[in-house]
């Protein structure tokens, strides 16, 4: 079998070719391209064409090196940030990125519609600035309603990109949980949230859950891509839904996909949604049945990709590899933030606003790119503690060992740091995560596997771990009981 994943990531897209035969499974990143948000007087943007452009490129190599042979592709992708079109298939605007400043702006005043306490209770999601839910309050505010109110579907970005290809309009399952418009209680929209600004319940394409068949491409993409044709898939469209499926411990952990965003959590066979949870402003989000996450999302790689970039373009190109080898060198605890502070969420020179913010509160400030790459390896270290910490608390189970998994999980320095903090087992893997969980369910919507226990059975080779031990637990535990993180 040749099975494509397309997984789009807030930083970077990338498309995988699977070939599958028995017991024998190769993946190959066959192309990827960075994603960047553009601003255009003061509204932050993604290119969408771009990205649907990139994507192609991928399936393109894809038809080529299989001989025009896919037996099925699907996507998976950051949520919230969405597409209107009309009944022609039509963009009617922009995609408008989730960092964009409208929902601050505007935030007091949608909350005034619906409290954060309400929409918790409604939702089970946790209240944030990048949620559907503001991004249409916003629209409403800044006097966009009128683009609402005349489309004829609201689709999140795998969803519009999946209309690209077939036509059809769906609104998945797993990343239409986390929209803050969904209810778990009745597995379905939610009206009230819908009632407070005059979203139309039509407005959303059909729910569909992950594990669908959802049919071919249409004959005019056929056409222009040069192919017979393949079927595409629908699978758990959020990224953090299809990372999360990828890890072969047992469900007593903690789970961690280490994006631009670490997406800390555990999954349940069922909703938490008390004060507990609403204190701790944790997630519930949907998944594969059966693997309900509760989690909160925590400032992640966003650090040290804004930080390179700055340096980039400043004259320095650092790796990746270079930056731990400096974060390494430098004196440790000097210096440690909270990374959710507000201040830290728009891009733009990541340095200057995390020397701006340990002078407000320490007097002084990191002066050096190690010394400003190790503090944020601690923060971050530190905060991941204290979210497990009270994931314990709410779920009520124990979590003795820590899941990193994704593209940030190849960074040494953090899953180290991770494992000193918390003073747990810490499981590095698999880095590419999200394509193998997209992968797994794939398997199930074509017919090659007839559980998720199966597909799963079968993907175990592509999975490599890597293990950390906790090392100086007991000095990190008292900076940990003394950081601005755990007050």
């Amino acid at each position: 079998m040749n099975i494509l994943a397309f997984d789009l990531g807030a930083s970077g897209g990338k498309l995988f070719l699977a070939k599958i035969d028995g017991d024998n499974v190769s993946i190959e990143n066959i192309h990827r391209f960075d994603n960047v948000s553009y601003s255009a007087n003061g509204a932050l943007f993604w290119d969408i064409i771009n990205i649907y452009k990139e994507m192609n490129v991928g399936i393109k190599k894809a038809i080529e090196m299989t001989d025009d042979q896919i037996d099925s592709f699907a996507i998976d992708s950051f949520s919230n940030d969405f597409g209107l079109i009309d009944k022609n298939g039509q963009l009617l605007t922009q995609v408008r990125c989730y960092r964009d400043e409208r929902t601050a702006r505007h935030a007091d005043k949608i909350y005034s519609k619906l409290s954060k306490e309400k929409l918790y209770e409604l939702s089970g999601n946790q209240n944030a600035l990048f949620n559907t839910y503001l991004q249409l309050g916003a629209m409403r505010e800044d006097g966009h309603g009128f683009l609402l109110d005349n489309a004829y579907k609201l689709l999140f970005i795998p969803d519009l990109l999946i209309n690209f290809l077939t036509g059809k309009t769906i609104s998945e399952y797993t990343i239409s949980s986390v929209s803050q418009l969904y209810d778990f209680k009745k597995d379905d929209w939610c009206q009230e949230i819908l009632d407070s600004y005059d979203i139309p319940r039509e407005l959303f394409g059909t729910l569909t859950k992950p594990g669908t068949l959802l049919g071919n491409t249409q004959e005019s993409y056929n056409e222009m891509m040069g192919t017979k044709g393949f079927p595409v898939s629908v699978v758990c469209e959020h990224d953090t839904a299809s990372a999360y499926l990828s890890s072969p411990l047992h469900t007593d952990c903690a789970l961690v996909s280490c994006g631009t965003w670490s997406l800390i959590g555990t999954e349940l066979d069922h909703c938490v949604i008390t004060p507990e949870g609403y204190a701790a402003n944790l997630a519930n989000e949907g998944g594969y049945e059966g693997h309900h996450r509760i989690l909160r999302n925590v400032m992640g790689s966003w650090f040290i990709q804004e930080s390179k970039r700055y340096y980039k373009e400043h004259g320095k190109d650092y790796s990746f590899s270079e930056l731990g080898e400096l974060a390494e060198a430098a004196e440790p605890f000097r210096f440690l933030f909270d990374p959710d502070e507000p201040v830290f969420y728009n891009p733009g020179n990541m340095p200057k606003k995390i020397q701006k913010y340990c002078m407000e509160h320490y007097g002084e400030a990191p002066e050096t790119v190690g010394e400003i790459i190790r503090c944020i390896y601690e923060s971050l270290a530190m905060k991941f503690r204290w979210t497990v910490e009270q994931l314990e608390k709410v779920s009520g189970k124990e979590l003795p060992v820590i899941n990193m998994m994704g593209g940030g999980s190849k960074a040494e320095i953090l899953c180290q740091f991770v494992a000193n903090a918390c003073g747990r087992k810490v499981v590095a893997g698999p880095d590419e995560a999200t394509a193998i969980g997209n992968i797994t369910v794939q398997l199930i919507s074509i017919g090659a596997a007839s559980s998720l226990d199966e597909a799963k059975n079968i993907m175990a080779s592509a999975s490599k771990m890597r293990e950390y031990l906790p090392q100086n637990h007991e000095e990190w535990d008292v900076k940990y009981q003394k950081c601005i993180i755990n007050k």
